[in-house]
């Protein structure tokens, strides 16, 4: 099957952080919980996403992440996983790219693979992504 792109935007329903570093050291490190839901090509409400964050500053940083998504892709329902490596910066914008975890797509998404990614920028309530995937 041919890669097909898919395009929607998702919100933050919640995001609970909390530093897991020493007081006073930097870079600073901290954990986040997160909750998404995902519209358009990919209909997923109450993501499970848990990130590792990097502070440099204030404002600048990097971020990995673990994202399980459940719901509707294009349509086929089942769920998936995936791996997200980002970084914000100084203007509040974030960068991330994202990759299904090879062997976590279940029910019709048996044998997903793909990439994706999106730019969100400080204020906007929701944020386009873009998802190029194939079905083994």
């Amino acid at each position: 099957m041919p890669t097909q792109r898919t395009t929607g935007l998702f919100t933050f329903a919640d995001w609970q952080e909390r530093t897991i570093s020493p007081d006073g050291v930097r870079p600073k490190l901290a954990h986040a919980s997160v909750v998404n839901s995902f519209s358009g090509g990919i209909e997923a409400a109450g993501t499970t996403c848990e990130y590792t964050i990097t502070y440099v500053t204030e404002k600048t940083g990097t971020f990995t992440g673990m994202e399980l998504l459940a719901g509707r892709l294009d349509g086929r329902e089942g769920s998936f996983a995936v791996e997200e490596r980002g970084s914000f910066a100084e203007d509040g914008s974030v960068r991330c790219e994202f990759e299904v975890v090879p062997g976590s797509g279940t029910g019709e998404l048996t044998g997903l693979r793909g990439t994706g990614g999106f730019v969100a920028r400080h204020g906007e309530p929701s944020v386009p992504y873009t998802f190029d995937y194939d079905l083994a």
